[in-house]
């Protein structure tokens, strides 16, 4: 069994499993933190936009864009050597790409990626690299997802590509990426991973395309018995709640014998999905973890409390506060923990707003996968009321939402407010555009609760800001000490996991609380690594054709345990074994010299007798001293015991799985044969 990992990543894992002759990849990833290094994609749209507001200037063409950042120096080299003006960007003493972002993908060249049979996802976050491995490396399998993952998931990618393409960017920087200019960079650019495997954002063609080849499944549904084809009969995958998003999933991988459990992506935390299943992972061969907290010194209740208390704060203040955030997963615990604290803190009347492409679409499927959720927001779906709170704020107007800031929002929009919007890295979507708006106030303030970026990072472009920060990260997911208690419940006899899960972090060297410590210790990976399993196939089902079980004699060989002797062909088609009966040889047509012997009945010899069970060493002995044999010298192995008939030259060893007679006198051998064949039965 072998373990390919195509993605460094912890928290957007991508591993392909081979295990019985299938090849599964565990989750596609993208690693949406290379759009770090590029400069943000500022508003451009048409001169109907509503221009006092966002405060933009107009440009030539009818067209509107930041002045600020399209005024940013280009770079060239201390001793001038290197000029990339057209394609790098100072600011604030950083260094950025002045092009369409780009993302980091996972491996492709590890192993040929068309031989994976099937992908197994495991939340909507874990899936946004899918439209680059199904279209563009001979893909021919199958997805498999719960429907909220593969539904959100949609909106997620969907929302990506309308980010992209409704700003557009006509250059597109490569110069930087060459090997040898890049080590000459500064910052973070010459530390990129595979900068020359980045690639830009996919089309809604090959989402919808990549999308198309989702299977749905629910959880504890075994799908390989259904779609034989797809993993050849070796293996069956399940899928399990793992807790941690609205549909998201943990797999389990066994054949008859051997068990592989997938975790990924888990809480153990009371929020809206179902709860985690735990059980269900006991008696793993091999444990594959991925996907903890990436804030293991983080209480997501703390950061709920700090978010709202900010956020009142800054209202009461007159000042605005600005939420980057998905169009899914924590937005709704934000809005529901804001839908309890509005009255107490005399919030009422402050106008919350809710952008992204997806906004109405991602409110809706919240409140439709009732099945997917938690007891308590089940049973409100039976009085009946809305299992989220966010649609009574919805009703009430307290709650706005709008695809973007173009057309009504222009005129609805209100101050002092919230706007929760895209993308949590600030590099693209409408949050740009309330960054060039309200950076340049003390009284506003943006708050981050999505984890995946560096804060200070995602700022960085922007700099110097007036308005506040504050960093509220919000990860539900398994932080170490959680999942120690689990994997000590479970008892996987071997775990394996990132290698940044093996020793602290390098700011906190000394938090050997901060990583896993198990006995035996976990298996690490990184990117690139190929990794051999401990696992051993010990046992493989064979299964026994019906006319050839009737022609069995069974011979009990001890009480409730019967055996037979057995002579039979073995087939194997797409890994299932069947003994199936000896087929009789057709007949001969006779010939004239032939004719008389075929009349004859054929002499069939009769089958070798087994024999079975197991030499008592005391009985043995008594019945050698009824035969005259007395001087007999024992001796203890490791297997059993060695008698030494010293009178006779002759050595007998007795074993559990045999009995050796070693002796120059043949009618002494085959005497103590005999002997020996008493105590054994006879099949």
């Amino acid at each position: 069994m072998k373990l390919y990992c195509l993605s460094g990543h912890p928290t957007l894992p991508c591993n392909v499993l081979k295990f019985k002759s299938t090849t599964i990849m565990l989750d596609c990833g993208l690693d949406t933190t290379s759009v770090l290094n590029f400069l943000p994609l500022p508003l451009v749209h048409r001169c109907y936009f509503v221009v006092f507001y966002l405060s933009f200037t107009l440009s030539a063409g009818g067209i509107f864009t930041s002045p600020r950042l399209s005024k940013l120096p280009g770079w060239n080299s201390k001793d001038g050597t290197l000029n990339l003006e057209k394609e790098l960007k100072e600011c604030a003493g950083r260094v950025f790409v002045d092009s369409q972002p780009e993302f980091c993908l996972p491996e492709r060249e590890l192993l040929d990626l068309s031989t994976v049979d099937v992908i197994l996802i495991s939340n909507y976050h874990c899936m946004m690299a899918l439209p680059y491995i199904t279209e563009h490396t001979g893909f021919t399998g199958t997805v498999y997802a719960t429907e909220p993952t593969l539904q959100i998931g949609r909106l997620l990618m969907e929302e990506l590509v309308n980010f992209m393409e409704r700003v557009p960017k006509a250059q597109s920087a490569t110069c930087w990426k060459n090997k040898e200019i890049q080590r000459m960079l500064p910052g973070s650019l010459k530390d990129a991973v595979d900068v020359w495997t980045w690639k830009r954002c996919y089309s809604m063609q090959e989402v919808n395309s990549a999308l198309s080849r989702v299977q749905l499944v629910g959880y504890s549904q075994k799908v390989a018995s259904s779609f034989p084809s797809e993993l050849f009969g070796a293996v069956q995958v399940s899928p399990l709640s793992s807790g941690y998003s609205l549909g998201s999933s943990n797999w389990i991988i066994q054949s008859h014998h051997e068990k592989v459990s997938y975790v990924s992506g888990s809480s153990l935390l009371t929020t809206h999905p179902q709860p985690m299943d735990q059980s269900s992972l006991k008696n793993s061969d091999v444990l594959i973890l991925t996907g903890l907290t990436q804030m293991p010194t983080a209480n997501p209740d703390g950061m709920l409390g700090e978010f709202c208390s900010n956020l009142a704060m800054t209202i009461r203040a007159g000042g605005n506060v600005l939420v980057p955030c998905y169009s899914s997963g924590v937005i709704y615990d934000l809005l529901e923990c804001l839908y309890q604290f509005i009255e107490s803190a005399s919030l009422g009347t402050t106008p919350f707003y809710f952008i992204s492409p997806v906004a109405n679409s991602s409110l809706e499927f919240s409140q439709i996968f009732a099945e997917w959720l938690c007891n308590n927001k089940q049973s409100k779906v039976y009085l009946p009321e809305p299992p989220f709170p966010h649609a009574e704020l919805i009703q009430t107007n307290k709650l706005k939402h709008y695809p973007s800031i173009h057309g009504d929002f222009s005129s609805e929009f209100r101050q002092p407010c919230v706007v929760f919007t895209g993308h949590p890295s600030l590099r693209f979507g409408d949050v740009v555009h309330f960054m060039e708006l309200w950076g340049k106030s003390s009284l506003n303030t943006i708050i981050f609760t999505e984890p995946d970026f560096s804060y200070l990072d995602a700022l960085a472009p922007y700099q110097p800001l007036a308005m506040k920060c504050v960093y509220c990260p919000i990860d539900t997911r398994l932080n170490f000490h959680q999942v120690s208690k689990l994997l000590k419940e479970v008892q996987p006899l071997h775990v394996v996991c990132p290698e940044q899960y093996t020793q602290p972090p390098l700011t906190q060297s000394h938090r050997s609380d901060l990583m896993l410590e198990l006995q035996p210790p976990p298996m690490p990976y990184r990117r690139c690594s190929v990794l051999n399993l401990p696992f051993r196939r010990r046992y493989e089902r064979v299964y026994i054709m019906p006319e050839l079980a009737n022609s069995l004699v069974p011979s009990e060989v001890k009480p409730s345990v019967a055996i037979a002797t057995v002579s039979a062909i073995l087939h194997s088609k797409d890994n299932k074994h069947t003994l199936q009966s000896v087929p009789k040889p057709p007949p001969v047509p006779p010939t004239k010299k032939r004719k008389r012997l075929m009349d004859e009945p054929p002499v069939v010899p009769a089958p070798k007798r087994l024999l079975s069970g197991v030499v008592p060493l005391e009985a043995f002995l008594t019945t050698l001293q009824k035969h005259g044999i007395t001087e007999v010298k024992v001796e203890e192995t490791a297997d059993g015991h060695i008698l030494h008939l010293q009178a006779e030259d002759t050595l007998i060893q007795l074993e559990e799985d045999g009995t050796h007679i070693v002796c120059d006198n043949e009618p002494l051998r085959t005497t103590l044969r005999d002997l020996v064949v008493r105590f054994l039965q006879k099949l």
